[in-house]
Order: C-alpha cells, then structure tokens, then sequence
C-alpha cells in the first residue's frame, strides 16, 4: 500500500504527542481521513456533529490540558465553521492546530464549488498560516505550525489541497531551480525560560515590601501556580482578586481571596480595587479596565509571560517576563512578612458578609426555581475534583458566585471571546482527555440550542459528561443589558412554553430529566451525577431574576430605572425578584 502524503500528517503529529483531532470529514479531507485510518492506533479521531464544536473543543482541551489541541474541517463551508471556536482559542491565548483541506491545485482559482481560500480567511486568526503545496513541506511545517501555537499561544492553521492529500509521500515533483532542500527538524519544542530577570525581582520585591495596602490580580497565566500565589498572598497581607477564567488558581474558601472582579465579581473585589496601593498582576490582561484602579492612583507590578502584554492595561512600575510560577518562586525569598493583617481582616470580614448574601439566594424555597439554587445545588453534590464548563450569559455570573472551587476543582468557559454554545463542546474534549474525573457543563438554554447536537456526540462516544441547562427561556445576559441601558426588553425571551431538553437527552440514549420544582432538583442532579453514561438536567429557572453586579453604580440604577418607566414588559414580576433578593439577603 503506497504512503500517502496525508501520512506524513498524522505521523508527524503523533510524533509531537498529538493523541486527539476533533472534527467532521468532507470530500475536501478524504486524504487526511485516510491517514488518520491507518494511524487509529496512535490518533484518535473524535467524530462531532459540527465544525464549530470541533474547534471549541480543541481550544478546550488545550485550555484543560496545557497541551495542543487540533480539529480538521473540510473545504469550504468546514473550514469557515472552525472560525469561531478558533478565535476563542486566538483571545485567551490557547494553542490549538486547525488542519483544512482545499480544492485540488489544478482547479484552484477557477470558481470551483466550495472554493473558499482558507488561508486568506484565516489571516487574523492564526499566527502560523500555510497551504501545502508539495508533500516534501511535510514535516517541515508541521513542526513550524505546532511550535508556532505552543510558544505564541494561539493558532496556527494548515491548509491541504485535496490532490496533495494523497499523492505519494515523497513525490517532489518540480524541478527545483536553485539548490533548494526541505528543512530535516525535529519534533521538539523548547519552552521560554519563565524566571524574570534578578534585577525586576528585586525591584518589584521592593516595591511589595513597602506597600502598605496590596493586593494581587491573578488570572489563567497563573493556574497551576496557586500555592506559590497563596503564599505571597499571606506574605504581603494582600487580599488575592481572581478573573473569570482565573478562578480556579486558588480555592473560593480559602481566606485570602475575595473572588471575582467586573460585572460577575464580588462587592470586595469592586471596593478593594479603589482602596490598594499597590497591584501585583499575575497571569492576568484583565481588558475590563473600567473595573481596574485609575492609572496613576496605584503602584503597579505585573508578572506576565508575553512581554507585548505586560503594561497592556496600566502603567506599570515593575513589569516581569516570566512564567507565574518559576516567577513566583525566585520572588518569594525576596519578600517580607508584612506584620500589619488590618489590611487583609477588612476585606476577610467584607467576604464573610458577601458569602452570607450569595448563600441567602441559594433557597429553595423559590418557585420558580432561583437560579442561585440550581448552581449551589450542583455545587454541593459535585465532586471535589469536578471539572465545571461553563457557558456564556447570565450562567456565568451563577458559576462565578455559587460555583465553588475547592480541592481539585477546575473552572473553564470562553473568556474574552465570551462566545455563547462553548460549554457543552468543552465538557465534551475535558472529558476526552480525563476519562476519569466528573466533568460538567453549566449551559443557558440559549447556548445549549445552539450546538445541543454535541450531547449526542457525548453519547455515540460514550462519554459521561453532565449537562445541567438553566432554562430561562430567554436570552437573559442581553435582556438584562438592553435594562442597564436603559431600554426595555425587546427581542429576548423565546415564546412559552419553556423547551423540554430532557427529552433530546433521552432520545440520544442518555439519562433526561426535566425539573421544574426546586424540592425535586437535588434528586435529579443526584441522579444524573451518578448515571454511567451521558446526563442532562434541565431546570425551569426564574426568568425574571437579575445577575446584578457587585456593586451597583449610580449610572446603572439610572438607566435601569429608566428601563422601567419606559414600559419594561415585566417590570411587577423583576421588582418582585428584586423585593425577594434582598429580604433574603437581610434575613440570612
């Protein structure tokens, strides 16, 4: 059987410990199929039931895993679905491999059906951009391409014309005008070194010890590093903030932290920002600048691996190029115990009434179900080494309050794509790569429409992954910013009745129950935890409870009490949530 080019490919891949390709075939990607059929053995071809899950799933499983993550889609329409899950992977900085096919070279130009150029398409979005033009490039740009996505941590794309995919492996068949050979590399990649220069150290080592009010900001770059932050934590006396997609980088129990910052952050976080001195930034381009301090009202380090981001969003005294924890590490003999804890207590005490609130509106005494409930209850039954994916919306302020880190926990959604339907595809490729752990996907009705034919995915795979739908029957995020705006809903809520997912999981062989009284929720998520194969539990929420921000500004109370004297639709049913709310935060 003569080797086709295709193999060199797959091989190739292999070789770089790429042991997953999502994706869906085509005509434009046969070639490539074949390669990865007659390399089962070392790759494994996850078959989806849309390009854009592939996509997200390779960018969750390099999210999940630290490793690379590749989807193949065919010519054409394929290729231009990968897009979005591709610039998900592009803005938080996630390597992912997209792998194309083209037309054949000898109708390209010509209007071919399907004959879109790939390569110009996906100009923004990769830093690695190559159509193969002779099978003799492979490996060489493979290497390339994968190098590219791991040091630059974004995407690298490789476009295969169909013909090309299964010529000869070897063919070269062009005369070559100049002495020119394919590059011989090697299947290796040679990381950064991540300590900061002695000199930075020390400079910003100076700067912590002399603050008298600090505190850290800690994003994704520093997950894996979070003892190391605990302990500069509790050095300094600084209270640690966490970004989104940083939750997971210390315990939301843990006494140094006083959570989330923005629009789905905590009342402390928003009052400690305007209250520091000095902010040590690690692994973190938080990009909502209107919740960081004023420039020039703070003293600023940063520790960040790329230095076209350090000082990105504040003027920074003490910038640091590193990885957070080598960096952390040689920063810790330098440090000093600061022996003033009044810093630190204030802001304990401000989380303590903070977690009592969030706990007042985990009740299940609501009807309908208060969405607050429904994460603290998958909260509470979850495993301590759970994985949680979460979706876009107002989901994601329920995970960020009411879903809590602790042990092993894990935390993963779209960060600064915020793309809706990246939930479900994630829990799919966290699973893949830990068979082993509980993994759960918390999506919006919305999102779950959206790509809910990726469950059926999870089932043809056999994969136990749990889905929990928070049915609002709307798209609630955008109701609820068309109100801060100052304008009445419009265009937002789906015609009653509310959709029945359930039945979709059953109908795909997985367990389904449909929830809509809160006695009946713990039963249901109980059950679907234990359930050996793929389960979702779809819950009936309150549609009219707000995802307010920690601390409401004048401006926001303004436009969305202007909301309501301009004829808000339900506006008595919102007031009456809003009444609850806070009755149950005074009583608790």
């Amino acid at each position: 059987m003569t080797r086709i080019a295709s193999e060199v490919l797959v091989e190739r891949l292999a070789e770089w410990d790429v042991d997953t390709v999502f994706g869906l075939p085509g005509d434009g990607v046969n070639g490539i199929m074949e390669g990865l059929r007659r390399h089962r053995d070392q790759v494994r071809f996850v078959l989806v039931h849309h390009e854009e899950a592939a996509a997200f799933m390779a960018c969750g499983y390099a999210k999940a895993t630290g490793r690379l993550g590749v989807c193949l889609a065919t010519s054409g329409p394929g290729g231009i679905h990968l897009l979005n899950g591709l610039y998900d992977a592009k803005l938080d900085h996630a390597p992912v491999l997209a792998v194309t096919g083209m037309q054949e070279t000898s109708v390209l130009g010509t209007d071919y059906q399907q004959e879109v150029r790939l390569d110009q398409l996906f100009a923004d979005v990769a830093e690695y951009n190559q159509v193969i033009t002779n099978p003799v490039q492979l490996p060489g740009v493979v290497d390339i391409a994968v190098r590219t996505a791991l040091a630059r941590r974004g995407v690298a794309h490789l476009t295969f014309p169909n013909d090309l995919q299964v010529a000869d492996a070897d063919a070269d068949p062009w005369a070559h005008v100049a002495p020119a050979r394919p590059p011989r590399s090697a299947p290796r990649y040679l990381a950064p070194p991540g300590r900061p220069r002695q000199e930075d150290l020390e400079r910003a080592a100076a700067l912590l010890n002399a603050a008298r009010r600090p505190a850290l900001l800690v994003g994704a770059g520093a997950l894996g590093a979070g003892a190391e932050v605990a302990r500069v934590a509790e050095l300094l006396g600084a209270p640690v903030v966490k970004t989104l997609p940083g939750k997971a980088v210390i315990g939301d129990d843990s006494p140094l932290t006083t959570g989330g910052l923005g629009l789905l952050g905590t009342r402390p976080s928003e009052e400690l920002v305007d209250d520091v001195d000095v902010l040590f930034m690690i692994g973190t381009n938080f990009p909502y600048t209107a919740h960081l301090p004023e420039p020039g009202t703070v003293r600023v380090v940063q520790l960040e691996a790329d230095p076209v981001r350090a000082g990105r969003r504040l003027p920074t005294e003490v910038p640091m190029i590193g990885d957070a924890k080598e960096g952390l590490r040689a920063l810790l003999p330098l440090l000093r115990r600061n022996g003033d804890r009044d810093h630190l207590a204030r802001y304990q005490q401000a989380m303590q009434r903070w977690r009592s609130d969030m706990r007042a509106l985990q009740t299940p005494a609501r009807h309908p179900v208060a969405p607050q409930y429904l994460m603290a209850v998958v909260d509470d039954l979850a495993a301590d080494d759970a994985i949680l994916t979460c979706d876009s919306g107002t989901v994601a302020t329920w995970a960020a309050r009411h879903w809590t880190i602790r042990g092993d926990r894990g935390f993963y959604l779209s960060g600064n794509l915020a793309s809706m339907a990246a939930g479900l595809p994630y829990a799919v490729a966290v699973q893949h790569a830990f068979p082993g752990r509980q993994v759960i996907a918390f999506v919006g009705d919305g999102g779950f429409a959206m790509l809910m034919a990726e469950f059926l995915t999870a089932a043809q795979h056999r994969l136990p992954v749990k889905v929990v739908v928070n049915n609002n029957n709307s798209l609630g995020q955008i109701l609820w910013e068309q109100m801060v705006l100052g304008y009445p809903e419009h265009g937002v809520r789906y015609p009653e009745p509310f959709t029945d997912f359930s039945s979709w999981a059953r109908a795909c062989h997985g367990y389904g129950a449909k929830v809509t009284r809160a006695a009946d929720l713990p039963g249901a998520v109980r059950a679907a935890l234990a359930h050996d194969g793929p389960a979702l539990v779809d819950v009936d929420v309150n549609p009219d409870e707000p995802p307010m921000p920690g601390k409401v500004t004048h401006e926001q109370a303004t436009r969305f009490a202007e909301a309501f004297l301009r004829g808000q639709p339900r506006r008595v049913a919102i007031a009456s949530t809003l009444f609850r709310d806070r009755i149950q935060q005074m009583e608790g």
